[in-house]
């Protein structure tokens, strides 16, 4: 079972159930507000909570709410009724398929991931619960962000979103939704070098943890970091978002997944396509900053049209 982190020291409490003294008699009710005054080094230790009128009394973190969240319990988006949640699916304007399959870099047994976009009904994104930023579905593979959250990704040159627009495996795309496609150029900026560096150096980090600690990489995220080098530098110099790889491209990414490249190679073709994002950098067409008016524009359409779609019913 995952213990939860250990609260701080002045973390300001609730009590989940009353607190007694010997002999059962009553110290505080449940739902008395006391602050951490000494926080345990082992999570199944107790605390120490010190309450308004100075007594401290020890209890453990099963019997702890923290106050900020108690707070919040009943208002999250996740706390409306499961019809209501059930129903955002039925909002999804956008649906395409990413991963693998897309990049045509699938084998047999690949998993198909299917990313997209819900916009949902004014009276739900009105309400007081709000909705929540993505839907799940992990038995399906199926992630949809809410329009406002997508947008807000593309414009900070997510890779993933970018790609989501992208895709050559479209499922499903209402007019909205074929309308944002025929935007997506205003998401390209140069803030795509700075973002891809990120992941692609978080990656290149994990992978020299596992040789250090492993005495072996994961060939399938070694093939990832170098397909996402290739698509940055084919994104900076021609304005556009690759998703699938072409040859010569294809068959030596495989051969990374196989493990048939030595770890050497394939660091010595990352560290040359370093080099080359950076040159793409200096002489990149992209604009500094993608166009946000546009995108802000689409959005005020978009929940516009659901908003009339409301009153229409």
């Amino acid at each position: 079972m995952h213990e939860p982190p250990i609260l701080p020291r002045g973390t300001q409490v609730v009590t989940k159930a009353d607190v007694t003294a010997g002999e059962g008699r009553a110290l505080y009710p449940r739902g008395s507000m006391g602050v951490i005054a000494h926080a345990p080094t082992e999570p199944n230790r107790s605390y120490r909570v010190r309450f308004p009128d100075g007594v401290e009394v020890s209890l453990m973190r099963k019997d702890l709410a923290i106050r900020k969240h108690v707070q919040r319990e009943g208002l999250e988006p996740g706390d409306a009724d499961p019809d209501t949640l059930n129903r955002l699916y039925d909002s999804v304007i956008y649906r395409c398929v990413v991963g693998s399959r897309a990049y045509g870099l699938e084998e047999e047994g690949s998993d198909t991931d299917r990313r997209g976009i819900y916009l949902p009904p004014a009276d739900l994104e009105w309400s007081l619960f709000g909705v929540p930023g993505q839907l799940e579905r992990e038995e399906t593979q199926e992630v949809y962000w809410e329009m406002q959250k997508f947008l807000t990704l593309a414009l900070k040159a997510n890779p993933t979103v970018l790609e989501c627009l992208n895709s050559p495996l479209v499922e499903h795309a209402d007019p909205l939704a074929e309308e944002l496609l025929s935007l997506r150029s205003i998401f390209l900026s140069q803030l795509i070098y700075s973002t891809y560096n990120g992941y692609i150096m978080s990656q290149f980090k994990k992978l020299e943890g596992d040789l250090r600690n492993r005495g072996e990489i994961r060939w399938k995220h070694a093939m990832h970091l170098i397909r996402l080098l290739l698509t940055g530098i084919t994104a900076m110099r021609e304005a556009y978002v690759p998703v699938r790889v072409e040859d010569p491209y294809r068959e030596r990414l495989r051969a990374i997944r196989r493990g048939e490249t030595p770890w050497e190679e394939v660091n010595a073709w990352r560290l040359e396509l370093h080099r080359a994002f950076d040159r793409a950098l200096e002489d990149s067409p992209l604009p500094e900053r993608p166009d946000y008016g546009a995108a802000n524009d689409f959005l005020i359409r978009a929940r516009r049209s659901r908003a009339l779609e409301c009153e229409g019913q």
